[in-house]
């Protein structure tokens, strides 16, 4: 790497015509200068040039030949490096692997195929690397490397000098397994895609000899290679179906693969039983291409079905491997994320993701929290407010106070939330699957009759019309009909910022009829404001409020937040003992040995209730405070697209008659219930559910806990209580309420594209059934027509994938009103 390179005056013609020939950035007054391809260069910078060095002593200077664009500026910043080679690093990164270790990384900076070829040749040659493979596409090296010869930090430095910078690839375990599980399904296709095309060839020699022309050697000899071309294509590309199969048969009951497998092998075994006796008539062409067909069918599935595990691996990959700690004394020291604890300061560069949950110290900044909310605008934080794991710092950089760090981050819990409704299925799928054994069951029973019936008439035809029948109605579509819709649908869930926690959440969304919201943190902006005090007889203010803080201090109410630090950050702060929250009532707790309440006037005092917030002991007043609460930002325009579609909107609120109506009719809204204890919003809910009304309900609050868990169908906002959103069926990660009238318009969408993919299901196999009985279709032609009913299906449900024409439009319009 050491060189001397000559410095080019500033009047160079090379330095006037153009940029850094490595990175394509402007040049310095005195750039280096360096002689490549036969020509003179010049440089922005030495560590470009020392790039560019190196790659001609290497001969690989026909990278830049190869490449698309200039390169990455190469800083030479290699201080973070040596993180690399810590044991607390590579712990859940990288495995062990014959002869060393193997770790999967991404490089900053690759952006093309010339860029991939590069880094393969450059690391390759670094001592102790056994294998690299770098991909232009997803940007990853995959790189494996023998510990006792070198530390991974060198071959990185070798990275690092050319321009890539490299970065850990979180979630890279699912990532592998996804990435061999698909190369596994793409061989077998393969395999059998091939093996159908040559069986279909010798299959066709066999059918065009009408007049028998051809000699029994000639026969045999085809059907021996057709034998061989449709093994492997059975038992190694149709293996998950055989698999399926004994699943099944050990489970104790009959599914779609349990059909396929008995119609594949009976294809095959009759087929190689008539080719040893030398029969008729064989089979292989219709056991090579329903295997084939089938597998095309399924990857379609697979793709619907990764749609939605998209959301999980976006969110694995969000949180970054390191993260920058400011220590006691100023310093700042780079460390593994997961070494990075509650109470720590974490400082944020631009264009870097957020390591942990934290408070923000700076006084202003911006992250964009898209991945968590769905929003596409960076969200505006000033200190004091939360900044969570995986956003992203912009415009300027930020220190933080960590929180949670982990599993205990929001991110981490938002993916837990999205694997475990991912993992159950929802009533309806299981509903269709024992449809589908049912209809398996009677398939197989019809098929006895028909094999029976055509014995009698036509012998010679019995086995291939009962095996036409078998394949032509084969019950693909009607098992894919829900699964491949609810899977593209929750994806497109997930993009809008609802994430479903219940498995037949989306199905119970696209029946509601009313929805009923509560008020403090829902509908309001959860930032309630102390807006006016008043203290009775000697009792101070800055005394009340260091009560009210006490007692506020672990409450996860809304209204908390008006006594917490910004409001009143000049009160002493204290301890409260023995808190209990009384339900629609306020708070209870002991501060210095003293017992005070904190709520209604009734319930603090002996007093009437006037909408305000009243600290007492239970018979005398104190202080009393005046609270406000804006409406959330879009609302209006979020109640008024609900409207639109259909919806009945009501207001249910603990608080004051007063404020109650005063807020409903700034948003327009008719139906508005005052001081609702949670059983009481329960009553109102079952009202409405007995008059034969589909009800959901929208709350945030532990106070909401009971009516969402009583609702057909809850929504719990993602700031708000965790008893909250443990009892709701959808949570909403993104602030705007324009996600709801979204979600129902996806919801009603995709319960019509299940109702079609029924319908065609039905359809088609009234259709298709009565034809094959009546041996009007060869075995071929039905694997065909099963194929292309399975696929109509899928394709059908795809469409959910992509963002919803309605669902996109009626967010738009929500949030253009707002």
């Amino acid at each position: 790497m050491d060189a001397t390179f000559a410095v080019a005056p500033v009047d160079s013609p090379q330095a006037v015509e153009s940029g850094c020939f490595h990175c394509g950035e402007a040049l310095p007054a005195a750039p280096a200068r360096l002689r490549v391809d036969g020509a003179e260069r010049v440089f922005c910078c030495d560590g470009c040039a020392a790039a560019a060095q190196w790659l001609r002593d290497a001969k690989l200077d026909d990278y830049y030949r190869l490449r698309n664009g200039p390169s990455t500026r190469v800083t030479g910043d290699d201080a973070d490096l040596a993180l690399w080679d810590r044991e607390e690093t590579l712990a859940g990164h990288a495995r062990a692997v014959p002869g060393g270790r193997e770790l999967t990384l991404l490089a900053d900076g690759m952006r093309c195929a010339a860029c991939a070829w590069l880094i393969d040749r450059a690391l390759s040659r670094e001592p102790g690397v056994l294998e690299v493979a770098a991909n232009a596409v997803t940007g990853r090296v995959r790189i494996a490397w023998d510990p006792a010869r070198t530390a991974l930090s060198a071959p990185l430095r070798r990275l690092l000098a050319l321009g890539y910078r490299p970065y850990l690839a979180t979630g890279d375990a699912s990532e592998r397994e996804r990435r061999a599980e698909r190369n596994r399904w793409l061989l077998r296709l393969g395999v059998a895609g091939l093996g159908a095309m040559q069986a279909m060839m010798f299959a066709e020699a066999l059918y065009l000899d009408t007049n028998a022309t051809m000699s029994h050697a000639m026969r045999d000899f085809l059907r021996w290679i057709a034998f061989l071309v449709s093994t492997p294509v059975v038992f190694y590309a149709g293996w998950p179906f055989l698999a399926g199969c004994a699943r099944e048969l050990r489970h104790g009951r009959l599914g779609m693969d349990t059909l396929v497998a008995t119609s594949t092998l009976l294809a095959w075994f009759a087929s190689v039983v008539e080719t040893v006796r030398g029969g008729p008539q064989v089979w292989y062409d219709a056991a090579v291409m329903f295997v084939f067909l089938l597998l095309v069918a399924r990857m379609l599935e697979q793709r619907a079905r990764s749609l939605s595990v998209a959301r999980v691996d976006a969110l694995a990959r969000a949180r970054p491997a390191f993260a920058l700690r400011e220590l006691e004394d100023g310093t700042r020291e780079q460390v593994a994320a997961a070494m990075l604890a509650a109470g720590d300061i974490a400082c944020v560069a631009i264009g870097e993701a957020v390591p942990a949950d934290g408070v923000l110290l700076d006084a202003e900044g911006r992250f964009e929290e898209a991945l968590l909310t769905g929003e596409s605008q960076a969200v505006r934080k000033t200190s004091g407010d939360a900044v969570f794991a995986g956003t992203v710092c912009r415009e300027r950089p930020a220190r933080l106070r960590v929180v949670a760090t982990g599993t205990a981050t929001r991110l981490a819990q938002l993916a837990q939330l999205v694997e475990r409704a991912q993992a159950h299925r929802p009533a309806l799928a299981r509903s269709a699957d024992r449809v589908a054994t049912g209809f398996v069951m009677a398939l197989l029973a019809a098929a006895v009759l028909v094999y029976f019936g055509w014995r009698a008439h036509e012998p010679s035809r019995a086995f291939e019309v009962t095996l036409a029948l078998l394949v032509v109605s084969c019950p693909c579509a009607l098992s894919l009909a829900i699964p491949a819709a609810l899977a593209a649908a929750n994806g497109s869930l997930a993009k809008l910022g609802v994430l479903p926690l219940r498995a037949d959440a989306l199905e119970r969304l696209a029946r509601i009829d009313d929805i009923v919201f509560d008020k403090t943190g829902t509908l309001g902006d959860g930032r309630p404001r102390l807006e006016r005090m008043q203290v009775f007889g000697d009792f101070r203010e800055a005394e009340a409020l260091r009560i009210a803080r006490a007692l506020e201090r672990d409450s996860g109410h809304p209204l908390a937040q008006a006594f917490r630090p910004g409001i009143a950050q000049a009160t002493p702060t204290s301890v409260a003992e023995d808190v209990v929250a009384h339900p629609g009532q306020g708070i209870a707790g002991r501060v210095d040995g003293r017992e005070w309440r904190l709520g209604r006037a009734d319930f603090a005092c002996v007093g009437v209730d006037d909408g305000a917030l009243w600290l007492g002991n239970g018979l005398r007043a104190f202080a009393r405070f005046e609270v406000r609460e804006s409406e959330r930002t879009g609302a209006g325009a979020a109640l008024q697209a609900l409207r639109e579609t259909g919806v009945a909107v009501h207001l249910s609120s603990g608080d004051a008659a007063g404020a109650v109506q005063r807020f409903a009719a700034r948003l327009g809204i008719a139906g508005a219930r005052a001081r609702q204890a949670p059983e009481d919003k329960l009553a109102f809910v079952r009202e409405l559910q007995r008059e034969g009304r589909h009800v959901a309900m929208v709350g945030d609050g532990i106070n909401d806990a009971p009516v969402l868990a009583g609702a057909d169908v809850s929504i719990a906002l993602g700031e708000g209580a965790a008893l909250a959103q443990r009892a709701a069926d959808l949570v909403l990660t993104a602030p705007s309420l324009a996600r709801i009238p979204a979600a129902i318009a996806l919801a009603r969408r995709t319960r019509r594209v299940v109702r079609q993919n029924f319908a065609w299901a039905i359809g088609y196999n009234l259709l298709a059934l009565p034809l094959a009985a009546m041996g009007l279709v060869t075995p071929w032609l039905a694997a065909l027509g099963m194929t292309l009913s399975s696929l109509v299906v899928t394709l059908n449900a795809l469409r959910l994938a992509r963002m919803p024409a309605d669902g996109h439009d009626a967010m738009d319009r929500t949030e253009d009103r707002a």
